[in-house]
């Protein structure tokens, strides 16, 4: 009997995953609703999280996502196919979330950290996830937007460093660069167990 590891089920997954994303695309140039629904359920929290944490404005935010997926509703002929859909609407996300960033300089608070509790943990786990996020919040804030997007794509949506250099229209080095100063910032303003994450 044969064995799959890890990796090879979250590649299997991430494959058919892909397949999904051009099947249901497909659809949506035949402004197929439902389609562009199914794919907006998956993207958007995906996105909304990346966005929260390098816009930190709740208010661009939800502006900046409408624009992205809107462009994947009226404009779905603009993907090329030459990378992945994720790869695609994230790159029009961080386009979209450095624009409207070059507008802003106002102050950031995240009002909205204690409604983002997942209601299936225990409210001891609640509270040293709030804890252990309110040192990493803090940590984060400290970083670039470019920084923060580097930490952001590559550890909570685990997309590589090629398709993050291509959504951020720069070098595969680059990212790595940024990578490497967040990881050291973040090693220094986490205390103690916290640092040992990255």
């Amino acid at each position: 009997m044969e064995t799959v590891g890890k990796a090879g089920r979250t590649e299997a997954s991430a494959h058919a995953r892909a397949e999904e994303d051009l099947y249901l695309l497909a659809r949506v140039k035949r402004r197929d609703l439902k389609a562009f629904e199914a794919l907006y359920r998956h993207y958007q929290p995906r996105l909304a999280r990346f966005l929260t944490n390098i816009l930190r404005r709740p208010h661009l935010v939800e502006e900046v996502l409408d624009d992205t997926l809107l462009v994947l509703w009226d404009r779905p002929d603009s993907f090329s196919g030459r990378s992945k859909l994720s790869t695609w609407l994230f790159t029009i996300g961080w386009r979209k979330a450095m624009k409207a960033l070059r507008k802003q300089d106002d102050p950031v608070e995240d009002r909205f950290i204690e409604e983002r509790i997942n209601p299936d943990r225990s409210p001891e786990q609640c509270a040293g996830d709030n804890r252990i996020r309110a040192a990493l919040l803090h940590a984060l804030a400290d970083l670039s937007p470019e920084q923060r997007a580097v930490v952001d794509l590559s550890y909570f949506h685990e997309i590589g460093y090629r398709d993050i250099a291509e959504i951020m229209d720069c070098p595969v080095d680059t990212v790595k660069t940024r990578m490497f100063h967040a990881r050291r910032h973040l090693r220094r303003a986490l205390p103690g167990d916290y640092g040992d994450w990255i």
